[in-house]
């Protein structure tokens, strides 16, 4: 779609809140375009991104999530470490977390990078691989200052079902 239709379409849809996500959106040269366009018809813009790619192409008013890939994920390697410094308080870093290991190597990086200080920090469980009931414990246990989310597309929809 091109960005003229997309903003048709989501200015027919009554509603203030886009989230731009992939894959990974900062692929497409068009998606800081998109974001601004839309930041300046008033709508809050989303961008989650799997911190690859350079964030500041991304316009300041957007409001970034940024996983922080897991070793679990096999794709911690991909991540862009100095996107870090370049979030904002407004801004987000999530964790996928799928075994203690995983959730051990996402408490050192909260404190290797002081990252309370930097963003909000989401946990949220691998669906069908760690019981959120199970990271919610370690989370309480350990009295860690970070939010809980489920990966709800996967809980209404089917974890194998993509688009959604």
């Amino acid at each position: 779609m091109t960005v003229p239709s997309i903003i048709s379409l989501v200015d027919n849809l009554g509603i203030n809140l886009v989230e731009i996500t992939g894959g990974e959106p900062l692929i497409q040269k068009e998606t800081p375009l998109l974001a601004e366009t839309l930041l300046k018809k008033g709508f809050t813009v989303l961008i989650e991104t799997n911190g690859s790619m350079d964030i500041d192409i991304v316009p300041r008013k957007a409001l970034i999530i940024m996983d922080l890939k897991c070793p679990g994920s096999e794709m911690s390697g991909r991540m862009d470490m100095k996107n870090i410094e370049k979030l904002s308080a407004k801004d987000e870093v999530k964790f996928v977390i799928q075994d203690r290991r995983d959730y051990l190597w996402s408490v050192e990086k909260i404190k290797e990078y002081e990252l309370t200080t930097k963003s909000h920090i989401i946990f949220s469980s691998v669906h069908g691989r760690l019981e959120p009931k199970t990271l919610v414990a370690w989370i309480m246990e350990d009295n860690l200052n970070v939010r809980f989310q489920l990966q709800l597309h996967k809980y209404i929809w089917g974890a194998d079902v993509k688009g959604v």
